[in-house]
């Protein structure tokens, strides 16, 4: 039984591999679908925006409500802007960001695509002479590379002016000095590695997406399994990724 299920685990690892494997040879051919590209971006990046934006103001206010009284105990209040933008930019807003778009981008893309799998709609497509893979799957995938960053990005922000909020329930701070504060001790080096995995994230959140989706096995309840296992495998993939790009920045930087 052990030996069966190894073996499944490594026939799954090797069909995923070739799936994105795939990618990189279909993104360099013409042509390039640039029109369902945008499409994809509007639709990942976009409408992600009221959700990403509420979480991202929680996180802020709640992580500087929070913080306070221990910051307040030992007589470092004046430390709160910094240490909250920095707890946010470098960690906390890029995984939650990042399983916001597991769980609503993974499963959509995985819903989505092993719909059409099960009613035979990519079939059509290569009957009809058009190349699922480089329609579907290549729009995809760069449109999440491309957006989750950008939604990060986003989320630092409206966090750290969630943090502002936070601050001035019990305080009064105006504006310019909060933020003058969180620049003054906001280096290159903390925002450039946290930046750098979003793309990893977001690559690997739309290609584990398209991969549970294009391979959904006939009958409708695998619909479902697709995106339930979309969102499961994206999810663990952002932690190991988060995981290896903290070794790596504490490593070189």
């Amino acid at each position: 039984m052990i030996q069966s299920y190894f073996k499944d685990i490594c026939e799954e690892t090797g069909n995923f591999a070739l799936f994105g494997g795939r990618f990189f040879r279909e993104i360099v051919k013409l042509p390039f679908q640039i029109n369902e590209f945008f499409r994809q971006c509007y639709a990942i990046g976009y409408k992600s925006l009221p959700l990403v934006s509420i979480t991202g103001f929680i996180m802020g206010l709640v992580l500087t409500i929070q913080s306070r009284p221990t910051m307040t105990k030992f007589g470092a209040e004046s430390w709160l802007p910094s240490m909250v933008s920095l707890s946010l930019i470098r960690e906390i807003a890029p995984v939650i960001t990042a399983l916001i778009c597991a769980g609503k981008i993974a499963s959509g893309i995985g819903a989505e695509l092993g719909s059409m799998k099960v009613t035979e709609q990519i079939d059509a497509m290569e009957v009809s002479a058009i190349n699922p893979y480089k329609y579907l799957v290549v729009t995809r995938i760069l449109a999440t590379t491309l957006m989750v960053p950008i939604l990060v990005i986003y989320a630092d922000f409206v966090g750290v002016f969630g943090g502002y909020i936070g601050f001035n329930v019990h305080g009064d701070m105006g504006l310019y000095r909060y933020f003058s504060d969180v620049f003054e001790h906001l280096e290159f080096l903390d925002l450039m590695p946290a930046v750098i995995k979003t793309f990893f994230f977001g690559f690997f959140i739309g290609l584990i997406g398209c991969y549970k989706g294009f391979n959904a096995s006939s009958g409708t309840a695998s619909v479902g399994i697709a995106a339930n296992e979309a969102v499961v495998s994206a999810s663990l993939a952002i932690f190991i990724i988060d995981m290896m790009a903290v070794q790596l920045t504490d490593l070189f930087f």
